[in-house]
């Protein structure tokens, strides 16, 4: 199928087709969003502001204002004005390959300040809050100790302990064999079922983290634990769920022994993530990280527009300054 709003050789018409643009007041808090829907061997496009799907068995619609994170599997194409839609109601969306390899496009952000993205670089710019914040993350993850005090070097070092000891917990929960955590990111079916399991449910996880990070308008790149990668911060994010949510469903799912790990794992997943209301809790911890000391000043109106001024930190744009005092330029 050719993904294309053009038939017959007709010239596309200039003026918009469909409906227009909602509002962001319009948009459905990430939170409140369906967490994902993965699709494969079918044709995306839209009809209004609905993203419609359809394979040999029919068509189905799905609200795109309503939508978190769309998985595309093998064999899907999808046209410029399903993209347009899912782009412009703040979804993400994510190009699952065969055999494991990715890529990822992700939509637009769900509000227009850039509050939160300021406060994200100002403390990840600074090594004594990058620390704290990396604290807060490993207290988050490992409640019951206190590593308040920790290094960075401690607190890996713990962490690895404590991972350790989750996946030899849910071995002898679910009898399922467990001898290290091995992949090939080339090749999805080089690894043993529960590797596929856990790579598939990370994936999902990562996925999720992802569009709950372009929705709040912060930097997936700027990671405080994590580097160096365009989603560390995604890494970051996910790292905080891996024990209580992705690890338990990759072994349960092994478990019951499914003919596809993958799929069983992603509908697995899909049921957890709303039990544990997990989108809830991300946008809560993100910003909560965000504001490890205590600050609200994260949370600005989202059509606020400023002017940077380096002596009282912000002044009020859409006005003119030419009638203030000068200063005078040497030459």
């Amino acid at each position: 199928m050719v993904a294309s709003d053009e038939s017959n050789g007709n010239k596309p018409k200039s003026k918009r087709m469909g409906a227009p643009p909602p509002n962001l007041s319009d948009l459905s808090r990430v939170e409140d969003r369906i967490s994902f829907l993965y699709f494969e061997h079918c044709a995306i496009n839209r009809e209004s502001n609905a993203i419609t799907v359809a394979d040999d068995e029919g068509t189905i619609h799905v609200p795109s204002a309503s939508l978190n994170v769309m998985l595309l599997g093998p064999g899907t194409t999808v046209t410029h004005r399903a993209m347009t839609a899912i782009g412009e109601n703040g979804a993400t969306v994510l190009w699952v390959g065969e055999r494991g390899v990715r890529m990822y496009a992700s939509g637009k952000p769900l509000t227009h300040s850039s509050a939160l993205l300021q406060r994200q670089a100002k403390l990840v710019s600074n090594t004594h809050a990058r620390l704290n914040v990396a604290r807060r993350m490993y207290q988050m993850r490992f409640p019951q100790e206190d590593v308040s005090h920790f290094t960075m070097q401690q607190l890996r070092g713990r962490e690895g302990i404590r991972i350790r000891r989750v996946y030899r917990t849910w071995s002898e929960k679910t009898k399922v064999i467990w001898d290290k955590r091995t992949y090939n990111p080339e090749d999805f079916e080089d690894a043993s079922p529960i590797n596929q399991a856990l790579s598939a449910a990370h994936f999902c996880l990562y996925g999720i983290a992802h569009a709950v990070i372009i929705a709040l308008g912060v930097s997936p790149g700027l990671g405080f634990v994590h580097t160096g990668h365009e989603k560390s911060f995604v890494y970051d994010v996910a790292d905080l769920y891996k024990a209580e949510l992705s690890i338990p469903v990759a072994f349960a799912t092994v478990a019951e022994s499914p003919e596809d790990v993958g799929s069983a794992t992603r509908r697995n997943f899909r049921d957890a993530v709303y039990d544990l209301a997990l989108m809830k809790r991300m946008v809560r911890d993100i910003k909560a990280l965000l504001s490890v000391d205590g600050s609200d000043s994260c949370e600005k109106m989202d059509d606020h527009v400023g002017l940077w001024d380096g002596a009282k930190g912000e002044v009020a744009a859409g006005r003119s300054y030419g009638d203030e005092e000068m200063i005078e330029v040497q030459e």
